[in-house]
């Protein structure tokens, strides 16, 4: 059986480094790259913190590429110092060199080399903002017709966003992050005709980060993977969060944990709603994830993390 062909683009929070870790243990993906778009970090702390867990993973075969795109509407710089954190772990740190390289072309440039070089058409992971897909489809416009699908941790549908009026005056509470930080890249990305599959907040909020899960990833740190998976979400754990990029990353292995539904939708760029994923009657179709079987995700990931 043919590998599935996936090209992952993430803006280096917390839960990008554990979809990363979960995507490395997909036998049935051949990862060709890891994009990673400065939005949810400091970008050099969270190529340096991709790339040594591509080494810790046995994959420094797997080329990094920053991004040079910038955001409307930056994090919190509280958010993107975990960056820094991550990289500092000391079970990433065991070796003075990091093997796996750091492209000099930008993350942009890299997604359209590697789409354009591709035999076939290529799935693009997405768990941070569209801009930088955005930005490639402007520059290299017959990328379009090589991706295969986007599936991408963004959105809100049908509940209120995360982006909190106290952090971001001036706002609804309508917008997810992943589309606040850029709303004209993601209504660049909806103009187009790839399939969008979107993990929305609406599922997400559903998915928790619970101390029980850790403490399972505890009972199985003797896998370097588990311990790595335990130690990040310990730092998260007194925060409200949830199985954001992870949830969206496992889709690719098994989407019959999944239902999805069809929604008509805009995406909202200006005033105060700017970041809203808008159900819209006649508007653009996508499919979100609807519903997910819990037991059978949170079992998934501790058996992946489990090597």
């Amino acid at each position: 059986m043919s590998k599935q062909l996936v090209l992952m683009d993430h803006d280096g929070g917390v839960d990008d480094y554990l979809a990363t870790m979960l995507l490395m243990t997909m036998d049935h993906i051949q990862l060709l790259g890891v994009v990673v778009t400065p939005a949810d970090c400091y970008g050099e702390p969270a190529v340096s913190a991709t790339r040594k867990i591509l080494d810790l993973m046995k994959s420094s075969h797997i080329p990094v590429a920053l991004s040079t795109v910038r955001g409307i509407n930056p994090f919190p710089r509280l958010y993107r110092r975990d960056s820094f954190i991550v990289d500092h772990l000391p079970i990433l740190n065991q070796n003075e060199t990091i093997s796996t390289p750091l492209l000099t072309q930008s993350g942009q440039d890299f997604m359209i080399q590697v789409l354009r070089d591709a035999p076939e058409p290529v799935t693009l992971i997405v768990t941070g903002p569209l801009t930088t897909v955005a930005i490639a489809l402007d520059k290299a416009p017959e990328i379009e017709a090589k991706i295969q699908k986007i599936v991408w941790m963004g959105g809100a549908l049908n509940v209120i966003g995360n982006v909190e009026n106290s952090l971001e005056p001036g706002q609804d509470g309508s917008a997810e992050w992943n589309v606040y930080w850029d709303p004209i890249s993601a209504a660049r990305v909806w103009e187009s005709q790839i399939e969008i599959i979107m993990c929305p907040l609406d599922l997400t909020n559903n998915v928790p980060v619970t101390s029980e899960v850790v403490y399972k990833m505890g009972r199985q740190r003797h896998y370097p993977i588990s311990d790595l998976a335990g130690q990040c979400y310990a730092l998260v754990i007194p925060q409200d969060y949830y199985f954001w990029d992870v949830l969206a990353t496992a889709y690719l292995a098994h989407p019959e944990f999944y239902q999805l539904r069809e929604w008509e939708t805009e995406v909202i760029t200006t005033g105060l709603s700017q970041g809203r994923t808008k159900v819209v009657s006649g508007g653009r179709k996508i499919s979100a994830m609807d519903k997910v079987d819990k037991e059978a995700f949170y079992n998934y990931i501790l058996q992946q993390w489990a090597r």
